[in-house]
């Protein structure tokens, strides 16, 4: 069995590095909702077929790989930054941030870092940012799979609290569906109201 290039990629790096772990966030984008992010450690010697950015799988596939990387890695944390402080600090801030959470509550202390994009969360070990690193690395690949799959459950939860909004159908992104139930509902407790200012002031013209 030929290894896909993303483990051939983690492999190299474990040469300078043994312990690694791939850091990547999901929802930085929506209108609501938290903002998830994972980290993932490989030992050396583990494959698992199919991994990729998870944008570009679909959600069954996702769910599947999900609970292989949850199996096969040697270690694995998800973390949040709430609406609160996405507000707070700006939604890369609130990401970076529970990127640097997910990496601290890893049950394995890693001795560098991958993350995905080009800046880098505030963590007490060297690391480096990966630019479209989900599609080079399989552990920060891992780490899109298991925030993205986290935080697609999560809005599904979030839906049975607040149903006017239909947040399983569109996860809290701005499609027409969720802009048609902002003009019905107006905002619930999860929106980000900063992510909304240019809809309003667009409105109001």
């Amino acid at each position: 069995m030929t290894e896909s290039p993303l483990f051939e990629y983690d492999k190299s790096v474990r040469a300078q590095h043994p312990v690694f772990c791939g850091l990547d966030e999901a929802g930085r984008g929506p209108l609501a909702g938290d903002v998830f992010a994972a980290a993932v450690i490989f030992e050396d010697g583990v494959y698992i077929e199919g991994i990729d950015d998870s944008k570009k799988l679909s959600e069954k596939k996702r769910e599947a790989l999900f609970d292989e990387i949850t199996r096969k890695a040697a270690a694995f944390c998800i973390a949040t930054a709430s609406v609160e402080e996405i507000e707070k600090l700006n939604i890369l801030n609130a990401a970076l941030l529970a990127m640097k959470r997910a990496c601290e509550g890893l049950k394995i202390k890693a001795g560098y870092f991958i993350a995905d994009g080009n800046k880098l969360p505030d963590l007490d070990i060297p690391g480096e940012a990966l630019v479209k690193g989900d599609g080079k690395c399989a552990s920060v690949a891992a780490a899109s799979i298991l925030a993205k799959v986290s935080r697609d459950r999560y809005m599904k939860e979030i839906a049975e609290k607040y149903p006017e909004w239909q947040f399983e159908k569109h996860k809290g992104y701005g499609t027409k569906l969720h802009y048609e139930m902002l003009d019905k509902y107006g905002e619930s407790p999860v929106h980000r109201p900063s992510f909304l200012k240019k809809y309003y002031e667009k409105k109001q013209q």
